[in-house]
């Protein structure tokens, strides 16, 4: 395995479209959501590690969440988190990780990847990456993945390539951000169109080159603290400057302005798992389409329903078809799963309601 390798994995977020099994004190990344013996966090860890050095992956995350990093991925060192004191979108966390990679390795070349994806085939994703990292080494390159759409999805970022490239990395000329649907229609009529996965290669030498290009305003602040990266008191310096960095990211302030970047179409399945209707596609269903999660279930007339509770209480359903019903300590909530992409609005409005605690 190559030691020039490495891994930063984005684990900050609270993935409210999957309220109230994701919160605010445990979201979804540390949580065991398809039923497989391991939360997302560790599953993710783990197939990198068909890639990467596992002392070479860093957790960018919230540091209210460094005791769910520990507690789940023991083999990970202090100096591989890195604890965000406030919320500044992707780009000054990747900056930051990046800095703290150079400091330690001056040839590295770096992927960047959510830590809650579903990846069914991970050979194919590790045959993919490799690609895209000896692609990377030598060269001033961007490369994302790109996933060939199945339907024509609103919810996620599309990448529109050049068709006339015969190899497996093609040039991007363009991204899109979420879509109306009559404009993802079109982008699957024209073929030339994959959904955008968030996961970036890049070597470290460029990366951190274009954030002095970019965002010299980020660069110049967190430079300031090159001496004491990957020391003791790297804490002390980010908890005093990292509310200082723009709220931005990486696509808004990195992609969006450089000129070589290049996606290879993934040979893998892929699921963002960002709502409850991505989770349904992805478990087993019984013979009238019911998924059903850590819960006992009696369901007379139901039908393409998705049941969870989190201590495998007795569910009774009777008449309730492609609704989502949801029973999680002190919520439980019941939706059509049409209206999936609501949950995030409601659960805003419990905590309007009832207090912060409940997300």
């Amino acid at each position: 395995m190559n030691k020039n390798n490495f891994a930063i994995l984005m684990a900050g977020g609270v993935g409210s479209r999957f309220w109230p099994v994701s919160t605010a004190r445990q979201p979804k990344q540390f949580r065991d959501l398809l039923g497989s013996g391991e939360t997302l966090i560790q599953t993710t860890f783990r197939r990198l590690t068909n890639l990467v050095p596992a002392e070479n992956i860093y957790i960018l995350t919230n540091e209210s969440y460094d005791g769910l990093v520990k507690e789940q991925l023991p083999q990970v060192a202090n100096e591989q988190i890195v604890l965000e004191p406030v919320m500044r979108n992707t780009a000054p966390a990747v900056l930051l990780a990046a800095l703290k990679i150079q400091k330690k390795n001056k040839n590295a070349v770096m992927i960047m990847a959510p830590s809650d994806h579903w990846i069914e085939d991970e050979a194919a994703f590790t045959e993919d990456i490799k690609v895209a990292f000896e692609a990377c080494r030598n060269e001033d390159k961007i490369i994302t993945l790109g996933i060939k759409p199945s339907f024509p999805n609103t919810g996620y970022g599309y990448i529109q390539f050049d068709a006339t490239d015969a190899g497996k990395i093609k040039k991007v000329e363009k991204f899109t951000e979420k879509p109306s649907f009559e404009k993802a229609k079109e982008f699957l009529k024209q073929g030339n169109y994959l959904w955008n996965a968030g996961i970036f290669i890049w070597n470290i030498d460029f990366i951190t080159r274009s954030f002095q290009r970019n965002l010299s305003g980020m660069y110049e602040l967190f430079l300031k603290g090159n001496d004491i990266l990957n020391t003791s008191e790297e804490m002390d310096f980010i908890k005093e400057n990292y509310p200082a960095a723009s709220d931005i990211s990486i696509d808004y302030g990195i992609l969006e302005k450089e000129n070589n970047i290049n996606v290879i179409p993934a040979t893998f399945d892929w699921n963002d798992l960002g709502t409850w209707g991505s989770l349904y596609n992805e478990v087993e269903k019984d013979e009238n389409e019911n998924a059903v999660l850590n819960a006992r279930v009696v369901a007379r007339n139901a039908k393409g329903n998705i049941l969870s509770s989190n201590s495998n209480k007795v569910i009774v359903v009777d008449g309730l078809k492609d609704h989502i019903v949801v029973d999680e300590e002190e919520v439980l909530i019941i939706v059509p799963k049409e209206k999936e992409q609501e949950i995030k609005q409601i659960r805003q409005e419990v905590q309007d309601k009832f207090g912060n605690n409940l997300g």
